[in-house]
């Protein structure tokens, strides 16, 4: 059996080499070390067996990939040459991702109930800075990891102490134990990061997202054979490309809801086959947009609003915005000539709970004085009150 340099296992042996991540939050948690002596050296003594047998056997001379050579020392202060960043860059950008990636799963994956909150521009920041300082050393990019935190938590460790015991220890090892370690075989390091990492693998998660969301579901499928197909960043980067993409048709798709009032109650929801009850007004149809309007979703807005307007045939529209965030140019543009067309067919209309963000663009762009303040209302309610009355409806 040979291990190729590329495969796996390498990939595995150079993950292991990394500092371990002890815990979610180990840059601020603040808890006593439980970091168990007694099983970190059960942990020991069962791995330096397999030197002596890699030796004793003569497993590389065999083919058996080995990790090779250590130097038996300290790393010295060396200045990175900024001619290499070029050359570098691009795959100094994939393994930021992944990096980044892996330290916020782990922090998620091992979070207690007591542990402060994941902050992922924290832990970018601390992750970058391990990196910077450890430029200068010649040091492997630096991050967490999900198989070195789940070997750590295995053995007691919980805190920022069960870091420094790992990092103590790893020097220990470059200064005394490096030539014994050069004989281990690659694959024990890659069965290390396989027996500890199961415990990671959660069907019952894959169900549960599966039941809520089945696009949500479809992304998380196709992150993980994206991984076992093409690899971790191949993997990700397709898990990326594909939630954008979807969060893009959502966003160009947004939702436009015909509102009702729950009979004998002040609650205004969307009309829907589960309220068959709820109350709508002759001659007022209500309709809420939901989201960002900007100019890739503008046209689809007006024209789901157009239909509804067909349909229904009010003399009053209002458009309830609170739901609406933002209001890009673009659609603002598409409110005012909306408004006009509808101006032509004999359909007066309101806007009611503007945000004040949004309420500010319409102000700016006249909007506002081309409705007049009789068409302007703080909520959908008071715009209701005021349609019953000046209609004489109920």
């Amino acid at each position: 059996m040979r291990i190729v340099a590329n495969g796996s296992a390498q990939r595995a042996a150079n993950k292991v080499a990394r500092q371990p991540l002890c815990g979610p939050r180990p840059s601020i948690s603040q808890r006593p070390s439980r970091l168990s002596e007694k099983g970190a050296s059960r942990c020991c003594l069962r791995h330096q067996r397999c030197p002596a047998l890699s030796w004793l056997l003569g497993l590389e001379a065999v083919g058996v990939a080995t990790v090779g050579f250590i130097p038996q020392s300290l790393p010295s202060i060396t200045l990175p040459s900024l001619a290499l960043v070029e050359q570098l860059l691009p795959g100094a950008l994939g393994i930021a991702l992944m990096s980044f990636t892996e330290t916020i799963a782990a922090g998620r994956a091992f979070a207690v109930a007591t542990d402060p909150p994941i902050r992922a521009n924290r832990e970018l920041l601390a992750t970058g800075a391990a990196n910077l300082a450890g430029a200068f050393f010649g040091a492997m990019p630096a991050g967490g990891g999900t198989s070195q935190t789940a070997v750590v938590r295995a053995v007691g460790g919980h805190t920022q102490k069960a870091s420094l015991v790992t990092a103590s220890a790893a020097a220990a090892t470059m200064l005394v134990l490096a030539p014994l370690l050069g004989l281990l075989p690659q694959a024990v390091l890659a069965a290390i990061v396989i027996v500890y990492s199961v415990g990671l693998i959660k069907p019952a998660e894959f169900a549960s997202i599966r039941r809520i969301r089945r696009m949500e579901f479809r992304w998380a499928l196709a992150a993980f054979l994206g991984v076992l197909i093409f690899g971790t960043l191949q993997g990700i980067v397709v898990a990326i490309v594909l939630s954008l993409i979807g969060l893009s048709s959502q966003a160009a798709n947004p939702k436009v809801y015909v509102i009702g009032r729950k009979r004998g109650a002040d609650l205004l929801r969307p009309l829907s086959p589960e309220h068959p009850d709820d109350e709508t007004f002759e001659g007022l149809l209500i309709l809420r947009p939901e989201g960002r309007l900007f100019f890739a979703n503008a046209q689809q807005v007006a024209d789901k609003m157009q239909a509804l307007v067909a349909k229904h045939k009010p003399r009053v529209v209002t458009l309830d915005m609170s739901r609406v965030i933002d209001v890009e140019y673009s659609a603002l543009q598409m409110m005012v000539e909306g408004e006009r067309r509808m101006t032509e067919q004999g359909v007066t209309v309101w806007l009611a709970g503007l945000n004040p963000s949004v309420l500010e663009y319409v102000r700016a762009s006249g909007f506002d004085n081309q409705l007049g303040p009789e068409r302007l209302f703080h909520n959908t309610r008071a715009a209701i009150h005021h349609y019953t009355t000046s209609f004489n409806c109920s």
